[in-house]
């Protein structure tokens, strides 16, 4: 029988003509090319994934590497803080070094509580107690900094501090917009990045919710920037002047294309260039200049070694302005972190208050949950112990976990159901420190868990208050990866009282000024997050216009 169909399989073979034979073989061959390159991309992707933490000289580095659209970003600092990049993570002269804080739930980070781990073993680096402890000191100062800056005003005053919106040559933004299509080869950005950046609406979850991307900061600013009162048309009239470039798209659309390095940096040195053109730029050096970049601070801080992202933000021009991010660079009082753009874009107050009184009366069935995906290759992510505490029998169904392995964690209906019914939401870093969804979690009024620093305190001096435990709980990594701590238990011992006076404070106090309102809407009552934004960079203007004249 076998003979037989081997037989009739190759008199059909031989009627094939020749060009149709090389039809077959050309299909065949680009078909497993294809295949070929797309398991490359993912080898390589899956390489990528990794997070590190090593000394070099004076300067401590604690690196996160990216599963999704980022790269390897190093939070450094040493006697003098500085960002810089390791060679090699893989340089057998670097010191694997572990930076941890013994800090308790309720968000105090002292400086001498910090310890440190070199191959599991416990080590007493004297003279690097001292350098942690003054990066901390430095991270504080600069945090301060930025709150002196607070408005007390629920208002943009003016009071001749004008905003000038600099009318850019369209590649540094409409351009790069048009490429909304084949910026990353499996995804179209186009339906996010509708509707002056909010993106498509979302019938199901009713009035005011889009399909908003993370990256759409920049365009929802610019937006907003172009209808503000404030906005002047003569630049002699201006105290603040905006920039309105793409920065961050312009980064997105080089993340998985073979160019050079001096492909990636075109855009930055064209922008600087332009700058430099400008008169008012001219006058004070863009100490008066404002960017806004929809991606996270490493994302712009590429070293001469790594092929990831630009060098906007090492440029030595663009040390002087402002710029505002979803990320911050903790060390440079320059960065200022602003919100992630959530799903909800109010329209006007009544939209918030409805919203508010559907959450304070949300059925809460679940004591915790974590939405989120394990990095079982990231040794030193705690996130595959989190979900095993979460999974576990032994906490009888009181916590949830969404696998964002599957593609729940793309629905905004699914990840906004989670959140609203659980009392916690468990937030470790995972790509990078931040995470979008501490602000998904904080608008559907699930207290946020965190357990790093960096992921949230550090990081939004205007929209968060210093007082972290109003809003949030917080428990070591270090606990977590020593198992000393079950985080379900932990957090079953908060009373109901504590966790209504928490919510309650997330939802009437927090909750307008961490969303950004649909741009043709208007709040009377409210400030939201680019109010508040725009309102403190007026009323630096005025701190620092008051300093020189002093």
């Amino acid at each position: 029988m076998a003979v037989s169909i081997s037989r009739k399989r190759s008199k059909a073979s031989r009627k094939i003509e020749p060009k149709q034979s090389y039809f077959c073989f050309t299909f065949l061959y680009n078909f497993l090319s294809r295949i070929s390159i797309t398991l490359f991309i993912l080898i390589l992707i899956y390489i990528w994934s990794s997070f590190s933490t090593i000394i070099t000289g004076n300067i401590i580095h604690v690196c996160f590497a990216s599963r999704k659209l980022n790269n390897l970003y190093c939070l450094s600092a040493g006697t003098n803080p500085s960002f810089e990049i390791p060679t090699s993570i893989a340089n057998d002269s670097f010191i694997p070094l572990q930076i941890e804080g013994n800090a308790t739930r309720h968000g105090k980070f002292p400086a001498s509580n910090i310890s440190y781990t070199v191959s599991g073993r416990d080590v007493n680096y004297n003279d690097k107690d001292e350098e942690i402890a003054n990066a901390v000191k430095v991270v504080e100062e600069h945090l301060q900094v930025h709150r002196s800056w607070i408005s007390d005003k629920n208002y943009a005053a003016c009071d001749g501090r004008g905003i000038f919106v600099y009318d850019m040559p369209s590649m540094f933004n409409k351009d790069l917009l048009g490429q909304c299509r084949d910026m990353v080869p499996w995804q179209d950005f186009c339906r996010y990045f509708s509707n002056e950046g909010l993106g498509e609406p979302i019938t199901n979850l009713g009035k005011g919710w889009y399909q908003t991307h993370q990256y759409s900061l920049e365009l929802i600013f610019h937006s907003r920037v172009l209808k503000h009162p404030c906005r002047v048309y003569n630049e002699n009239e201006a105290k603040l002047f905006y920039v309105p470039v793409y920065a961050g798209l312009d980064i997105l659309r080089w993340h998985f294309k073979n160019v050079s390095n001096d492909v990636k940096d075109t855009l930055a040195l064209d922008l600087v260039k332009w700058l430099e053109r400008q008169r008012p730029w001219k006058n004070n050096q863009g100490k008066d200049h404002v960017f806004v970049l929809g991606k996270i601070s490493w994302d712009f801080r590429r070293s001469n070694e790594s092929p990831w992202g630009s060098r906007l933000l090492e440029l030595d021009k663009m040390q002087n302005p402002i710029k505002l991010l979803i990320e911050r660079q903790p060390w440079h009082v320059n960065d200022i972190g602003i919100p992630h753009p959530t799903y909800f874009h109010p329209q006007s107050d009544n939209d918030i208050v409805s919203w508010q009184l559907k959450i304070i009366r949300s059925n809460r069935k679940n004591l915790v949950s974590f939405a989120g995906a394990a990095r079982p290759e990231a040794k030193d992510n705690i996130r595959s112990m989190l979900i095993d505490q979460c999974s576990s029998s032994y906490n009888n169904g009181k916590c949830q976990f969404l696998n964002c392995s599957s593609a729940k964690c793309n629905e905004p209906e699914s990840i906004t159901q989670v959140f609203m019914e659980s009392e916690f939401c468990m937030q470790p870093p995972g790509d990078s420190p931040t995470r979008k969804s501490v602000f998904d979690s904080l608008i559907s009024g699930c207290i946020p868990v965190l357990f790093d620093p960096f992921t949230a305190y550090y990081q939004y001096p205007w929209h968060l208050p210093k007082d972290h435990d109003k809003y949030s709980v917080f428990i070591d990594k270090k606990e977590v990866k020593q198992m000393n701590v079950n985080v379900v238990e932990r957090l079953s011992n908060i009373s109901s009282r504590e966790r209504e006076n928490m919510r309650r404070f997330i939802v009437y106090e927090l909750l307008p000024g961490l969303v950004y309102r649909d741009q043709n809407g208007e709040l009377e009552k409210f400030q939201d997050a680019f109010d508040i934004t725009i309102n403190n960079l007026l009323e630096r203007v005025s701190r620092l216009e008051a300093t020189d004249k002093g």
